[in-house]
């Protein structure tokens, strides 16, 4: 039983915060006890990707905390500047997928529906030869009107949060600068595939 002032002002900090009377409690005894919740994993691997792109001039994150997805915009070399929005999902269970990546636009253009198909169904051919060799992780794809959907694998290792959150603004960036290679013509098939293999053999997590 709770204190009826006590169960008034979690219920005014919870509101300030995002969040609801049994999630605050819920967080406030896992800190006094020294365990992390899926809930505050999830918020510090979100948190600290808005953090390591901040400074970033081609994306522009937006995290609101105690939430479960953020997004990040960036603009296309293309006539009109067209924008794109990747959405980052964590999902506070699974042990195949720790949550997805979608990659979001909206355009009229034709030609560019069609460029951005190519490179998305590119991208996915790319994986299939070099990634699923590589950790044996099943990805999963999805291709929508106007939505390209990739699910995140758990890493091939355990990590920190910060270090999960840099495995996902690294890959993020990957995928956003070869694309804009590949869309603008500087990149083509072979150029995309090698570059992601390089990325790729460097780094210490695969998601």
């Amino acid at each position: 039983m709770l204190n009826d002032e006590v169960v008034r002002e979690v219920d005014v900090l919870a509101h300030r915060l995002g969040t609801n009377r049994s999630n605050l409690i819920n967080q406030i005894l896992a800190e006094y006890v020294n365990y992390t919740t899926p809930e505050r994993r999830i918020n510090d691997v979100l948190s600290t990707i808005e953090q390591l792109m901040s400074p970033s001039r081609d994306l522009v994150p937006f995290f609101s905390p105690n939430t479960y997805s953020m997004s990040l915009k960036s603009s296309l070399e293309y006539k009109y500047r067209p924008t794109v929005k990747y959405e980052v999902e964590l999902f506070r269970g699974g042990e195949e997928a720790i949550g997805e990546l979608s990659v979001v636009f909206r355009t009229q253009s034709a030609a560019l529906i069609e460029l951005m198909t190519e490179f998305f169904r590119l991208w996915k051919q790319t994986e299939d030869a070099h990634l699923l060799p590589l950790t044996g992780n099943r990805i999963e794809y999805a291709l929508y009107d106007g939505k390209f959907v990739r699910s995140l694998a758990a890493p091939d290792r355990d990590c920190s949060a910060e270090e999960l959150a840099g495995a996902i603004s690294e890959y993020i960036k990957l995928f956003d600068k070869l694309m804009k290679g590949y869309l603008n013509g500087r990149l083509d098939a072979h150029e995309v595939e090698a570059a992601y293999y390089s990325h790729m053999i460097r780094s210490a997590i695969h998601i």
